[in-house]
């Protein structure tokens, strides 16, 4: 979740106030950063890795020439934090520059096709590939707003994307698409940027775009258009009535809500993976006789549901080993024919990569999912898939869970068509399946929020909880249970449904609160004589189930209808949405800090 600031001043330097808009956007989260202005006819470029302070200590921001400008703090999606990979990234000649947040899915075609035409790469990453395509399209003509269009129709993915020129030297060009993007006028000045934060001691109003919109700016003046056919069009401003502090939370009271809300995105992200990673990783799965899945919280329950793809879908055993006992469990087993893939959100993981590197001196192949590009599990990766979430600020895992899932599917979808156990038909389907799964969770999101809100202030006060499920659920049970526990510090437990009967029934009375996951999959109709079991016992029976599922809502004191026809290998993607809202709110009804929970970090790099 890279954040841009752009703006095209009548007096006064733009250096300065980049560089203060960018520390606005810090939260945000990043790994490099840099800016470029215009002056006397050329392009000023500083950038390089680190915090804004750092680099800045380095290279004096505020010393750059010019009253039009663009910045950027990049969090790595494509080639690792460096100098030649921080934005902004230039055209041949160095007369386009551009700033870009997003995932361009057919980066490498276009690459692949400006490489022939003579254009020079100097960066890794996928956003450098937009500088070219102008370049093109000013060579042939075109004038800059133009020429910024054209290239915006031939990308596939998702952008926020600003652009300047020293040929159109008091504008700024920008667009997006998927990716969120602002924009903001007044008198003497306009501006451009990720949200409101980065302009809210300059502006009191400002204009979303809308996808596949562009805005031109100009000082005391923008024009809006649409990439699709350039046709120009009025928006409206709203005026920006939150705190500096809210407005880094978007609006929410908190940034774990936020990325709650934001899971859609991250897993319609996580899914524009370069297929090329899936199917070496796959190749590398297929050679291998033991396959383990290493991990730790969020990330081993991410793997243990992608251990149920891998068998149904590839009719491959792996093993899921929570990672501070892979090397007691499984190190004498480790050789040239293992295959291991460390899953972590940070790449930081300490018990993670101690398996890692055990598994790595004994010849293993290594292969990893992470958020982090750079970090010290990529660098010890044979193979490794970006999961391309965005920083994720809250100490509990949301979207990491979400986006992890997803990628580690479309891997097993990858080995299963390697394996031939599915035909191309089926494997088409199952991408196509799991591409609309987003448009399940935002339903699910919008459907069950203020019903889940309700519930927790039911049940706020209960000492204790319990999740169950069959198959796959029993992943989201357990993940759920999780959130929970990590929020609220209340006492919980998570079984698969029938194993409920052994221990954990003796704890079950009057009011006790059970949760129960029943999507509309083979195991449904079985878990019915667990939730009878239940009721048996006077509990209290909370189920998630497809809307208009009577039989389940019956059984139930409080019902929570889901969207209908989500895949069952997909389900956890989508059920474990209302359990996160579940421990948000009951955490929050409760007075705890939700953010920062007692006695836990974002990365543990601990043993």
């Amino acid at each position: 979740m890279c954040g841009i600031f752009g703006c095209t001043l009548k007096d006064g330097r733009a250096a300065e106030l980049i560089h203060h808009a960018l520390k606005r956007l810090e939260y945000r989260g990043y790994d490099s950063v840099g800016q470029a202005t215009i002056a006397d006819g050329r392009l000023f470029i500083k950038k390089d890795k680190g915090r804004i302070e750092e680099v800045h200590s380095n290279l004096n921001l505020d010393d750059m020439q010019g009253k039009v400008g663009i910045g950027h703090t990049r969090w790595a999606t494509h080639g690792v934090p460096s100098h030649e990979n921080a934005h902004p990234h230039t055209d041949c000649q160095d007369q386009v520059a551009i700033v870009h947040n997003g995932i361009i899915e057919n980066f490498a075609q276009l690459r692949s096709e400006l490489e022939q035409k003579g254009h020079t790469f100097k960066s890794r990453t996928d956003s450098e590939i937009v500088a070219h395509l102008i370049e093109d399209n000013l060579k042939a003509g075109q004038k800059f707003r133009e020429a910024v269009r054209l290239a915006l129709k031939r990308l596939k993915g998702s952008y926020a994307i600003a652009a300047v020129t020293p040929s159109s030297p008091d504008e700024v060009v920008c667009a997006r698409r998927e990716s969120p993007l602002i924009v903001s006028c007044r008198e003497d000045a306009s501006f451009c940027a990720s949200d409101t934060t980065a302009i809210l001691p300059l502006s009191k109003t400002a204009i979303a775009l809308g996808e596949g919109e562009m805005a031109v700016l100009r000082p005391g003046c923008i024009d809006f258009m649409k990439v699709i056919d350039g046709e120009a069009f009025t928006k409206e401003p709203f005026e920006i009535a939150w705190s500096y502090e809210s407005a880094q939370k978007g609006g929410y009271p908190h940034f774990m809500l936020k990325e709650i809300h934001e899971q859609p995105q991250a897993v319609r992200d996580a899914l524009r993976t370069q297929q090329i990673y899936h199917d070496l990783m796959a190749t590398n799965l297929l050679k291998a006789k033991k396959i383990f899945l290493v991990a730790c919280g969020t990330s081993y329950h991410a793997c243990l549901a992608a251990s149920y793809a891998f068998t149904k879908l590839a009719k491959t055993l792996c093993q899921v080993v929570v990672a501070s006992e892979f090397n007691d469990q499984y190190g004498e087993l480790i050789d040239q024919d293992t295959a291991v893939v460390g899953v972590s959100q940070s790449g930081e993981t300490s018990d993670t990569l101690s398996a890692i590197r055990e598994a790595k001196k004994k010849g293993a192949v290594i292969m990893s999912v992470t958020n982090v590009m750079g970090s010290t599990m990529t660098t010890l990766s044979d193979v490794y898939i970006g999961q391309n979430s965005g920083p994720e600020i809250g100490v509990a895992a949301t979207k990491t869970f979400t986006a992890q899932v997803a990628v580690l599917m479309k891997l097993a979808i990858s080995l299963a068509l390697r394996k031939r156990t599915i035909t191309d038909i089926e494997a088409k389907n199952l991408v196509e399946q799991l591409e609309n799964v987003p448009k399940f969770m935002e339903d699910t999101i919008k459907g069950t929020e203020k019903l889940v809100k309700s519930i927790s202030l039911r049940y706020r006060s209960r000492p204790s909880f319990a999740f169950l499920g069959r198959g796959i659920s029993v992943v989201t049970a357990m993940e759920g249970r999780l959130k929970l526990l990590e929020l609220s510090y209340i006492p919980s437990l998570a079984y698969p449904a029938a194993e409920s009967k052994h221990g954990f029934i003796a704890v079950v009375d009057r009011g006790y609160p059970v949760i129960f996951v029943v999507p509309n999959d083979e195991n449904r109709r079985k878990v019915f004589g667990n939730i009878m079991e239940m009721k048996a016992r006077e509990a209290c029976i909370i189920s998630l189930a497809e809307t208009g599922d009577v039989e389940v809502e019956k059984l139930a004191d409080d019902f929570v209808p889901m969207p209908t026809d989500v895949p069952e290998l997909f389900s956890p993607i989508t059920y474990i949405i209302p359990l996160q809202l579940l421990a948000y709110y009951i955490s929050t009804m409760n007075g705890h800090d939700v953010d920062h929970p007692r006695n836990l970090a974002k990365s543990v790099t601990v043993e």
